[in-house]
């Protein structure tokens, strides 16, 4: 039986990396997206020969494309699509211009639409598959005033997944979209936003790349919906909408 195939943006580092030499580790394929091929080439050399590069800037249609057609015309099919490429920026609401909003939608959003959409085909043809969009706490709870647009966008995120889910497994429940929401992980995130920012190693209450990567892998082998990566996180959402007067359940 072939190993089943996941593919994974945002590869190069962070949750990507850590995700991808994780799967690699349990005999799965792996097919590394990102717009460095350096980088990816040196998370390959960690995946124990089952790391694909494939070069893309995944925020364009085409690029999300041509990565689909090349892994299927290279490995055959594709079992695990993660979507887990994003870009944070730092900045009030107060102060944001329009080019702000535009770069989040594209890079957090539309390169999240694009994934779904190109690789639908492929998991209809076989009624199977499985969706990972990674998300954020800050897509459950807008609290980080100077991520403003990040929590717009990460909102926009989850209910791009939910009603793509609804839709989907109305003809073809075979196909399953997970959501994972991690909190504050200790990567380059904080150091790579836009305007600058907190660097995310020195944030509280954080986690490993590795400590995300367990949470996704785990969700991979047994779909679910919707997962946070850390214990309590739920109860924090709860908590904090019930603060506002807000009841999400």
């Amino acid at each position: 039986m072939a190993e089943p195939v996941v593919v994974i943006t945002g590869a190069s580092s962070g949750i990507g990396a850590a995700l991808a030499e994780r799967l690699a580790g349990e005999e799965k394929t792996v097919v590394l997206v990102a717009r460095r091929r350096d980088a990816l080439e040196a998370v390959a050399a960690k995946c124990g020969g089952r790391g694909h590069v494939s070069m893309a800037d995944v925020s364009r249609r085409a690029d999300v494309k041509r990565v689909v057609d090349e892994t299927l015309a290279r490995l055959g099919g594709i079992d695990v699509w993660v979507n887990n490429a994003g870009l944070g920026i730092t900045k009030l609401p107060s102060q944001l211009a329009d080019e702000d909003i535009d770069l989040m939608m594209q890079v957090n959003v539309k390169s999240v639409l694009y994934g779904m959409q190109e690789v639908l085909p492929h998991f209809r043809s076989r009624n199977a598959g499985q969706i990972v969009n990674v998300s954020s706490m800050l897509g459950r709870m807008p609290f980080a005033t100077f991520r403003s647009a990040y929590c717009g966008a990460k909102h926009f995120l989850n209910a791009l997944t939910a009603t793509m889910r609804a839709e989907i497994q109305e003809q073809h429940p075979g196909i399953r979209v997970t959501l994972v929401s991690p909190g504050v992980v200790y990567t380059n995130f904080g150091k790579n936003a836009v305007h600058g920012g907190p660097d995310s190693h020195d944030l509280p209450y954080g986690q490993t790349p590795e400590e995300v990567a367990e949470v996704i892998a785990a969700v991979i082998a047994t779909p679910r919906d919707d997962v946070y990566t850390r214990s309590g996180s739920r109860q924090r959402v709860i908590d904090y909408f019930s603060a506002l007067g807000a009841d999400p359940e």
